[in-house]
C-alpha cells in the first residue's frame, strides 16, 4: 500500500491544520509515493523500535510523538536523533507523526482517557479559536438547493448539534461574458441580469479545500463567484483538553486508586485532597499545565495530566485536585487509538501496536 493512502486515513482522522504551531506532524523520514506492507505503531521513536521495525521488515512507523522536533543541522552518530534517521534512511524505513492534532480532536486522546475512567457528556476543555471561515456564494434560484446540500455533504454549516445551518437570501445578479466566455444563462457581449440566492454557510478550516470542490464541482456557473471569510468564533469542536462528569460521585481515594490501576501509575502526585467525592472531571494527555486555570473555571472537582511541575501544583490554590499520572501513562492508549483508525479503514493492512515499552521514567 502506498503511503499517502495511510497518511490519507490518518488526517482525516486528525487534520494537521489542527496540529499546534510549536509542533512537528507529519511525514518525517520517506515519501507519500513509498510503497509500505506494514506499520509499527509506537508512542516514541527509540532505537529499540526502529530495531524492531527493521527485524520485521516494516516499512512503516507510526508515532504520536514526532522524532524530529528540533531543528536538525547534520545527520550522524552523535546522539540518539541522529542515529535514528540514519538507521531509517538505510533501511527504506518511513517514519510519520501524529502529535498534537491528535491531541485536538474530539475522538482523539483525550477521548481516549475519558473513556477508559469512565467520563460521560464529554467536551473539549479549551476550545480553539479562528478554526471557522464563513462561506458566501451566489447561484441562480432553481440550483440554490443542489448547491447547499452539496457543500452541506462535504461538511459545511454545522453549528453545536445542528447541522443543514445557511443564511439565503434572493436578490439579483449580472453579468456580461466576454470575448471566449460560455455562459450558462444569457448571451455574450450583453449584459444579463439573473435572479439568484445568495447563500451563507460556516466551515472549519480543515474541510475548506473538500467544500470549495463540492460548490465548484455542484455550481452551473462558468466563473463562480463566492467569498470566504475568517471568524473569530470559537469553535468548540476541536482543543486542547476534554472534560466531563463520572455517571455518578465517586469517593476520593477510590477514584484515585482507580487512576492508578487503569493507567498502571507506580508513582500518583496529587495536590491535597479537598473534597471526598468527585465527578467532574477534566484531562489533558502528555503535558497539561497550561490547562489548569482552565480546568478550575469549568469548576472540574479534578483535573488528571502529566509532567506538573512542583509550583504548578500551587496553582491548585486549594480550588481542584490536580493528579499526575505521568506523561508516558496518560497517553499510552494512543496507539491503540491510532490502530483502530488504520484498521477501521484499511481492514486486511498489517497496522500493529510495538513490543517496545518506551516510557523513559522509571520507578524504584
Amino acid at each position: 500500500m502506498k503511503i499517502a493512502r495511510i497518511i490519507e486515513a490518518l488526517e482525516a482522522a486528525a487534520p494537521p491544520s489542527l496540529q499546534e504551531s510549536y509542533d512537528n506532524a507529519g511525514l518525517l523520514i520517506g515519501s507519500p509515493d513509498d510503497e509500505v506492507n506494514s506499520a509499527l505503531i509506537t508512542l516514541d521513536v527509540t532505537e529499540d523500535v526502529v530495531s524492531e521495525a527493521i527485524g520485521s521488515s516494516c516499512g512503516l512507523i507510526i508515532a504520536h510523538h514526532p522524532l524530529i522536533f528540533k531543528g536538525i543541522k547534520k545527520i550522524g552518530n552523535r546522539n540518539p536523533v541522529e542515529r535514528m534517521v540514519t538507521a531509517c534512511i538505510r533501511n527504506n524505513i518511513a517514519v510519520y507523526a501524529i502529535h498534537t492534532n491528535l491531541d485536538n480532536v474530539p475522538e482523539g486522546v483525550n477521548k481516549v482517557i475519558c473513556d477508559k475512567i469512565g467520563v460521560k457528556n464529554q467536551s473539549i476543555l479549551e476550545p480553539k479559536m479562528q478554526q471557522l471561515r464563513k462561506l458566501v456564494t451566489f447561484c441562480p434560484t432553481d440550483h440554490a438547493e443542489k448547491i447547499r446540500q452539496s457543500i452541506f455533504d462535504a461538511g459545511a454549516g454545522h453549528i453545536g448539534n445542528y447541522d443543514s445551518c445557511s443564511f439565503n437570501m434572493d436578490g439579483q445578479g449580472t453579468f456580461r461574458g466576454l470575448e471566449g466566455a460560455n455562459p450558462f444563462v444569457g448571451e455574450a457581449n450583453r449584459i444579463h441580469f439573473e435572479n439568484e440566492v445568495r447563500i451563507e454557510t460556516i466551515f472549519p478550516v480543515f474541510k475548506e479545500r473538500q467544500i470549495l470542490k463540492a460548490l465548484l464541482s455542484a455550481h452551473p456557473y462558468e466563473e463562480v463567484a463566492y467569498d470566504v471569510y475568517s471568524l473569530e468564533n470559537e469553535y468548540n469542536k476541536v482543543g486542547a483538553g476534554m472534560f466531563g462528569v463520572l455517571e455518578s460521585p465517586e469517593p476520593t481515594h477510590n477514584f484515585l486508586e482507580r487512576l492508578k490501576s487503569i493507567f498502571d501509575v507506580k508513582c500518583l502526585r496529587h495536590t491535597r485532597i479537598i473534597s471526598a467525592i468527585v465527578q467532574r472531571i477534566a484531562v489533558c494527555g502528555g503535558s497539561g499545565s497550561f490547562l489548569i486555570n482552565r480546568a478550575i473555571a469549568c469548576n472540574a472537582d479534578v483535573f488528571i495530566t502529566g509532567d506538573i511541575k512542583y509550583h504548578d501544583f500551587f496553582d491548585a490554590d486549594g480550588k481542584i485536585l490536580i493528579a499526575d499520572i505521568g506523561h508516558f501513562e496518560s497517553e499510552q492508549f494512543t496507539t491503540e487509538l491510532i490502530r483502530d483508525v488504520l484498521s477501521e479503514k484499511f481492514p486486511t493492512f498489517a497496522a500493529r501496536i510495538s513490543k517496545v515499552n518506551t516510557n523513559p521514567v522509571f520507578y524504584l
